[in-house]
């Protein structure tokens, strides 16, 4: 695990950083993925070595800071950095850190990108946001988000966008929040890299399609 102090100023960053986020992407969701990242670490045999963990713990806590869908500012791109640098971060795990939180984005998964698959470290930070992002809480953010940008609800006459390509995902064209489901969040359990973690998506998206179901029996008034 991370040294108390440097835990302790990364959380400051997130918190500073991620300050004027929605509720989809704010602190709280750091903690769940810092607190499921570590819990799956242990799963996965990574607690025998300290170094791994630190990797885990800073890169799980760093990893939102400077997403593309919430920059203001060019030189947020850099806060990460900066901050590995400042806090004398060795290179070499400063180079993994980088590589995980640079390459755990969705949109990195449709580009081809899974040059980070030979790191432990890196499936086990990337397992844990994905949980994050599926089961009741992927419910909620997925609202939370889709509402933040006025997004509708659903409209049967607005089909989901079947292989997406990186850029598509990342176009922010007119889309409904359920679509986002069928586009991203029911495809994340089969992407799971460890075991772990794949153990822990199988609830979490059996109660998506539950709610799914109800859902759209709700929206037809059938239920």
């Amino acid at each position: 695990m991370a040294a108390a102090t440097m835990r302790k100023k990364a959380e400051e960053l997130v918190e500073k950083a991620m300050k004027g986020n929605d509720a989809s992407h704010d602190a709280s969701h750091v903690w769940r993925v810092r607190d499921l990242a570590m819990s799956l670490a242990r799963e996965d045999g990574l607690s025998s070595n300290s170094d791994s963990m630190e990797i885990v713990e800073l890169a799980a806590l760093l990893h939102d800071i400077g997403d593309y869908k919430y920059i203001r500012d060019p030189s947020e791109a850099k806060l990460v950095e900066n901050f590995l640098d400042e806090e004398g971060v060795e290179e070499t795990k400063k180079v993994k850190i980088l590589k995980i939180i640079n390459g755990m984005g969705f949109k990195d998964e449709l580009s081809g990108q899974t040059l980070c698959e030979s790191l432990p470290e890196f499936g086990v930070v990337q397992d844990a946001d994905r949980l994050d992002a599926i089961g009741a809480i992927g419910i909620a953010r997925c609202f939370t988000f889709g509402g933040s940008r006025n997004r509708v609800l659903h409209d049967p006459e607005i089909k989901p966008r079947t292989e997406l390509t990186k850029e598509q995902y990342m176009k922010k064209e007119e889309q409904t929040t359920i679509n986002h489901f069928h586009e991203k969040l029911l495809k994340l359990k089969k992407l799971m890299k460890t075991e772990a973690g794949k153990r822990r998506a199988e609830k979490r998206h059996e109660f998506m399609e539950e709610f799914l179901k109800e859902f759209y029996q709700e929206w037809d008034g059938r239920a």
